[in-house]
């Protein structure tokens, strides 16, 4: 059974903040993290208790090649995943959570 994702403001924000800095960096780089993104948040929707909970109720798993990580809660009832962040690691690992 896949689940539907949805992101918050907060991740939506997150996201675009990295993809304006991948590039400014170098053309492309933004679409290419965007996509790992988008992969890996394809993974969570077919399989999302595959990743661990860390801190509950939160699942993160690491995005390939780039150092971010997806904070997500799953709702089995409604089949949602909700992507709450999309943390860069070398943040201080307290703000994961907050909102």
């Amino acid at each position: 059974m896949s689940y539907t994702g949805l992101l918050l403001r907060r991740a939506q924000k997150e996201l675009l903040e990295a993809w304006v800095w991948y590039e400014d960096r170098q053309p492309g780089l933004g679409d290419r993290f965007k996509n790992e993104l988008d992969k890996r948040i394809g993974e969570i929707e077919k399989h999302p208790e595959r990743y661990p909970q860390q801190t509950r109720p939160y699942r993160e798993t690491r995005i390939d090649v780039f150092p971010y990580l997806i904070i997500y809660r799953l709702y089995k009832a409604k089949n949602l995943v909700i992507i709450t962040s999309v943390f860069h690691t070398s943040r201080h690992p307290k703000n994961k959570y907050k909102k």
